[in-house]
């Protein structure tokens, strides 16, 4: 073989290692990132009425046999529906005690989601987050990540939703459960959960029909006992 041939021959080697290189480190790469984003911290500030085996949602009645998990991002208009249409009987079943429900704020909308869920997790330690809940819902802005929600807008939205506290505007200001919402967003991944509103009724799905219809809903609290 002449010179020049295996000089070629070497280059052709050395650019198809390269390409191989790069494959591998592509995929590394986007292996690591998927590890990464579906990674929980540990080390994060969370509420008191969370914890990990809840999927880092804020929980209420926690004692109660029937369990309801429901995801929501406060910006998502279709969670609003939700709201609207069901949101006052749901309401009802949480405070008289007959289910433990656990709330999911989920993120994927944009920074004014991720806002609007810290503010959310800060009444919950007031024992606000149910009211906090409904009035986010009932002054969602029309266009999302508007800049309708800062720590301003939600700290004075918590006092119209019955939480004065300075604990809780502090924790607003503070950003203090905002790294917590990645691991509600970690878990809901892997969980395949990947849209809102998402419901489950003792770990069985809601169909997506019945959220927007109240006699439906109804019909699935009752089919586990709630009435």
């Amino acid at each position: 073989m002449s010179d020049k041939k295996k000089i070629n021959k070497a280059k052709d080697t050395t650019n198809r290692n390269i390409a191989i290189g790069m494959v591998i480190f592509v995929v590394l790469v986007g292996v690591l990132f998927s590890f990464l984003s579906n990674k929980t911290n540990s080390k994060v500030s969370i509420p008191a009425s969370v914890s990990a085996t809840n999927g880092y949602g804020v929980v209420l009645n926690k004692d109660a046999k029937v369990q309801v998990d429901l995801w929501e991002d406060f910006q998502c208009p279709h969670c609003k529906e939700f709201e609207m249409v069901s949101g006052n009987y749901v309401n009802d079943l949480v405070r008289a005690g007959k289910i433990k429900i656990v709330y999911h704020p989920m993120t994927f909308i944009g920074p004014e989601s991720i806002l609007a869920a810290a503010a959310a997790a800060c009444t919950a330690d007031s024992g606000k987050f149910l009211d906090m809940h409904t009035a986010l819902f009932n002054n969602q802005p029309a266009n999302e990540n508007s800049g309708a929600w800062t720590n301003t807008s939600l700290k004075l939205l918590a006092i119209s939703a019955g939480d004065t506290s300075k604990k809780t505007a502090s924790c607003i200001d503070s950003g203090k459960y905002t790294n917590w919402t990645n691991n509600v967003e970690a878990d809901a991944a892997k969980k395949n959960v990947n849209s809102t509103p998402t419901m489950f009724i003792n770990g069985k799905q809601l169909n997506q029909a019945h959220y927007l219809d109240l006699t439906a809903l109804k019909a699935d609290f009752a089919a586990v006992g709630v009435k």
